[in-house]
């Protein structure tokens, strides 16, 4: 077995108290968020998705946050995928975000809903071309034959509509998770992580530090 102490690294770069932690979680995580982005963090939106089947088998991939707001946490997809077939059976999921340039961590769980068509469609048409061509041709997780019948789907795809004007599939939309608990994790040196979880108690945010 390969030792992986020689990647041990020390986590020294920033702290967290309460009393520099917003009341809000949300207000604390766009903070964190606009932190990341400024200081130059690829794929900031980055954030690890977890689902579950109803019986409690799990699987994770890493998807993009499109927008957040008080409502929730969106990202878009093929409703037909295994996340969307996992998440039409058990809508509860968990997210999170890690920025490792600034030593930290976001989880968020919650249940997900899907976002309005409307939106979906709006969203859709924005994005670039090949994109669009992409979605479109994709039937998410299930098996192919090739790449080259995707990519014949594709080819296809751009003779129908030579003018880009590439029609949003039906199944495939947004989803939104509401949040119901938060946890903001902070590397520490001598792994004296800070550590912060907040619920939902009589409608308000209470925030609890965790041992790391």
């Amino acid at each position: 077995m390969k030792d992986l102490r020689e990647n041990r690294r020390e986590y020294a770069a920033h702290w967290l108290r309460r009393s520099n932690l917003a009341d809000d979680p949300l207000v604390q995580f766009q903070r964190w968020f606009t932190e990341a982005v400024d200081a130059g963090i690829k794929d900031a939106t980055a954030m690890a998705l977890a689902t579950a089947t109803p019986d409690g088998a799990p699987s994770v991939r890493v998807v993009l946050l499109k927008h957040f707001d008080e409502a929730g946490f969106c990202w878009y997809t093929d409703y037909r995928s295994q996340k969307g077939r996992e998440l039409a059976a058990n809508p509860r999921a968990a997210l999170l975000f890690h920025w490792r340039e600034l030593d930290r961590q976001v989880r968020i769980t919650g249940t997900v809903s899907r976002l309005d068509d409307r939106a979906a469609t709006a969203y859709f048409d924005s994005r670039p071309l090949e994109s669009r061509l992409s979605a479109a041709a994709s039937r998410q997780s299930e098996p192919v034959e090739g790449r080259d019948v995707l990519e014949a789907r594709v080819a296809e795809l751009r003779r129908l509509h030579p003018d880009g004007r590439v029609p949003k599939p039906a199944e495939w939309g947004g989803y939104c998770l509401a949040p119901d608990g938060y946890e903001f994790w902070q590397g520490r040196e001598g792994r004296l992580h800070d550590r912060f979880r907040f619920t939902r108690e009589g409608g308000r945010w209470v925030a609890r530090r965790l041992q790391p």
